[in-house]
This record gives C-alpha cells, structure tokens and sequence, in this order.
C-alpha cells in the first residue's frame, strides 16, 4: 500500500469517499466535486492510500484552518480520514494500518508547508472519527462542542490551541409556514446526501413548507451564522447522528404540517 497525492483518475474514488457502490453516495449529487474545485486553490490537501492492484482503500483531506470550521492560526485542520471498512464494494480494508500511515504522511506534509500544528475533529463516543484514535496518535483535547471533540497536534512551541468556531445566528422559522433550513457544506458526501433528502421531501408538501438552502462552503457564509451542516425544521436541528434517511425526514415534516393552522 502506497499513500500518494490525489490524482485526477481517482477523482471520482475520492468525491464517492471511495463508496461509488452506495446509493447514499449517489443521492449526494455533485457538491463534493464542486466544493473540491473552489477548495483546491485554497491550500486543500488530499492523500489516497493506494495498493498494487490500483485500489484506493483510504483518504485523508486537510486545509489550512483559517478556511475550515476552526478557529485556528498557522495550522491544518484534518476535515476526515476514512479507510473503506464494508464488504461490499472493494471489502474491508480496516485493522492493516491504513489509517496510521494515512495520517503520518498528512502531518509530514503540514511540517513541510511550515504549519505550527494539525488539528482534527473526533467523536468522544465509540463510533466514526474516534478522538481517541487521535489521541492515540500524540493529539491533545482543545475543544469540545457536544459529542464533537476538537484534538490537536502542535509542532512548535509557539503553536496557539484552536477552538470551535460555535454558531451565531439562530435559525429562524416563519409563521403559518414549515420551514426547513438546510445548510450545505460541500465536503462531505453523508451530509450533501441528506441536504438532497430534505430538498426532494419538501417539494413532496406544496406551499405549506418553505425550504431555504444555506451554502457553508462559502467560508464568509459559514462565519456568519457559525454552523456547517444540518437540517433544521422550524430552527431545530433535527439530527445529531448518522445521516438521517429520507422516511424519516418525511415523516418529521408532515407531523409539523399537521399543526399547521387550516
């Protein structure tokens, strides 16, 4: 297994999160591709680990974080690491030290660019992006905002500890009306797939529901309201886990619809 840069013929590897075989997948559309062009002259960097039978089994992508989610100076901030771990598609890759070297040639790359540090986002429960794999690693608790850990990895003395950039506007709702609010970050394909769930289940409910899109990809979008991603109906987030299916979101909608005055 090799980790090299990202080449142009494995794009479409890299935008599917190495999942093209997912329906999931294919319900988030273009966005990735579309967020990968306008962040790639911005000092994103994406790593593919890459076997001797030309398959790409994991990822890393990281960029400065003065344009991710953090608030952070002269550092990178890790926006995922996946090694595939299904049976289905190429199989299970996990457990072969992917993912360590993966992050190893990540931070080798952030020393080499002159960074004083690398930071990354875990979950403290036991499932996806532990922050304690992180810690494992040498990473350090910076920040902490509900089930999201903020780890970090300073390289120099000087290196100043990151935070959250936490939200600043709430999401409003309208009177008479649903109003479903959907903010769009671009870089990940689970959360663009819902944002498509929740456009497609609107349109399902005529004029009673308003559906209004909020492009995070946008960095200055971002900074205003300081929420990346996340459906929210009538300024409640509606889901904390993983990518709530279409049923459900259906479903939420039409009780709130209900209520809605005759």
């Amino acid at each position: 297994m090799k980790i090299i840069d990202l080449e142009q013929r494995y794009h479409d590897n890299y935008f599917n999160c190495l999942e093209g075989w997912s329906e999931e997948m294919k319900e988030a559309g273009d966005h990735k591709s579309c967020w990968y062009n306008k962040y790639k002259e911005k000092g994103l960097r994406v790593k593919i680990a890459v076997d001797d039978n030309d398959v790409v089994a994991g990822m890393i992508q990281y960029l400065p974080a003065e344009e991710s989610v953090i608030e952070g100076k002269d550092l990178y901030f890790i926006l995922c690491i996946w090694v595939h771990g299904y049976k289905k598609g190429i199989g299970d890759y996990q457990g072969k030290g992917i993912g360590n070297s993966l992050l190893a040639a990540a931070e080798d790359d952030v020393k080499k660019l002159g960074a004083k540090g690398i930071a990354a986002w875990g979950i403290w429960l036991p499932f996806w992006m532990k922050s304690s794999w992180f810690k494992k690693h040498g990473y350090k608790k910076a920040d902490r905002d509900f089930i999201s850990q903020l780890v970090w990895k300073p390289f120099t003395a000087d290196a100043v500890k990151p935070q959250w950039i936490r939200p600043k506007k709430k999401v409003p709702k309208q009177s008479g009306k649903v109003t479903v609010t959907a903010f769009l970050n671009g870089w990940c394909p689970a959360q663009n797939a819902v944002y498509e769930r929740a456009k497609r289940a609107c349109l399902e409910f005529g004029e009673k529901v308003i559906f209004e899109s909020i492009d995070t990809s946008n960095r200055d979008t971002f900074m205003e309201w300081g929420i990346s991603d996340g459906i929210y109906i009538d300024g409640k987030k509606i889901s904390y886990g993983p990518p709530i299916p279409y049923e459900k979101i259906v479903k939420i909608i039409s009780k709130k619809v209900k209520k809605l005055p005759a």
